[in-house]
């Protein structure tokens, strides 16, 4: 059994008081209106605006992202710099693929559980559209022996060695989402599930439907208006809404698209999978000294966080692996959870998972349970629809499933939470709140 090595949260409690997130903006193409880092400020303006303490207050800054601009090093310094959190106030990040904003979430937790900070803001950004496109090696090497040839003679012998292939792209986003201990993309690794659990086309496109549906919606009925934040680009444009949603969208078109991953045999399309979005979140945490000093409102507070690892190439049932270990650590049934946050990278993905924590045999063999975890109400499930209507930023969505879980729960007066997501790579992060 593939197996978790964390350790379990001890120590004082860790509240969550705020949160904001942008909207999620889908790619259309060419890169969006905000980097990674512009994303993540629009975020944390308001957010710190609105608190009864100055930003230089804060312990410390811990932001997850995948793939910051080459302007971004250490984009949590970045951020926290421009955000006002003064020269003193520390700053790092992190990277765990799609794990980064839980990541953050959790390295924020530890730290308060431990005593040695008392508020902390952390969170995820990604800028997926302004993913790098690269040079080939050969191309590189091509650069250099350019660089080396100082006279004009030498410079046009040395150009006449240029070739086609040397302008042949590498698509960093592409090359980012394929693995590279298997060789597979992150479609290919759904299909494979899908191939697991016995999973159709039909029953991805009815997943895929209901979650833009779902969206539509929680939009309509405004029940996201708390937790984004309208931002605006340097031209005057605002944007206030999850872009990527299509409420008008019909099986009969889901039925239509062709598969991505696997042309011949593949079940998976872009219309059942998760969108290329850009896209900021963050969380507000504080110890209880810090929620008395300040007079914070909680909206609740982060119980116990595990990480798991599995085979790569099935990566997608990370949430299984690490949603079992936690459940287990701290003695809870699956039906004493009320609401669910499962990150929907594809919509088969989530499928299997469902499909795995009902199955005793997988639960016995691979989980090495006394039997299964149970079934999952799906009414309890992704409430307001998930990352195949949402979006997928990768490096944010880890905070995000965490702060709308916690929405969610205000909203509908659940108990107990579990946010949790699969991680490219083989790896699971489950989170338990309560409020």
């Amino acid at each position: 059994m593939e197996h978790s090595q964390d350790f379990p949260m001890t120590g004082r409690p860790v509240y969550v008081v705020d949160g904001s997130r942008t909207p999620c903006l889908k790619a259309r193409g060419k890169p969006g209106p905000f980097t990674a880092a512009d994303l993540a400020l629009r975020a944390a303006q308001p957010l710190l605006a609105r608190q009864p303490f100055e930003p230089p207050v804060l312990d410390q800054v811990i932001l997850g992202c995948a793939i910051p601009g080459p302007d971004e090093a250490n984009i949590a310094r970045v951020v926290a710099l421009r955000a006002g959190c003064g020269r003193s106030t520390p700053a790092w990040s992190v990277q765990r693929n799609c794990g980064s904003g839980m990541q953050a979430i959790d390295s924020a937790a530890r730290d308060i559980a431990a005593g040695r900070s008392n508020l902390v803001l952390a969170g995820g950004a990604e800028a997926m559209s302004h993913a790098p496109v690269l040079f080939n090696n050969a191309m590189v090497a091509w650069l250099g022996q350019w660089q080396k040839a100082r006279t004009l003679p030498a410079r046009l012998r040395h150009f006449t060695r240029l070739r086609p292939a040397h302008l042949k792209p590498i698509i960093g986003l592409l090359r980012g989402l394929t693995d590279p201990t298997v060789g597979l993309s992150m479609g290919r690794t759904a299909e494979i599930l899908a191939w697991r659990f016995d999973i159709s086309r039909r029953e991805m496109d009815l997943y895929a439907h209901a979650s833009h549906h779902r969206l539509a919606a929680a939009q309509a009925e405004g029940r996201l208006a708390d937790e984004i934040e309208s931002i605006y680009d340097g031209e005057g444009h605002f944007y206030d809404h999850d872009d990527g949603v299509r409420p008008d969208l019909t099986l009969e078109q889901l039925a239509a698209l062709k598969p991505v991953f696997d042309r011949k045999f593949g079940l998976v399309t872009a219309g059942n999978s998760s969108q290329v979005t850009d896209g900021a979140a963050w969380l507000l945490l504080a110890s209880e000294e810090a929620v008395q000093r300040y007079d914070l409102k909680v909206m609740g507070r982060v119980l116990d966080c595990t990480w798991a690892g599995l085979d790569p190439a099935q990566m997608g049932l990370g949430p299984v692996y690490s949603s079992a270990a936690l459940l287990g650590r701290n003695r809870l049934d699956l039906d004493q959870i009320d609401y669910w946050e499962l990150n929907e990278a594809f919509a088969g993905q989530v499928l299997a998972c469902l499909k795995a924590f009902a199955d005793e045999r997988f639960c016995r063999e691979t989980l090495d349970l006394p039997g299964a975890l149970g079934e999952i109400d799906r009414d309890r499930l992704n409430m307001d629809g998930g990352a195949v209507a949402v979006g997928h930023p990768v490096g944010m969505s880890g905070t995000r499933i965490v702060l709308h879980l916690l929405r969610v729960m205000a909203a509908r007066g659940g108990k107990r939470g579990v946010a949790t997501l699969c991680i490219g790579g083989g790896q699971g992060g489950a989170m338990l709140l309560e409020r």
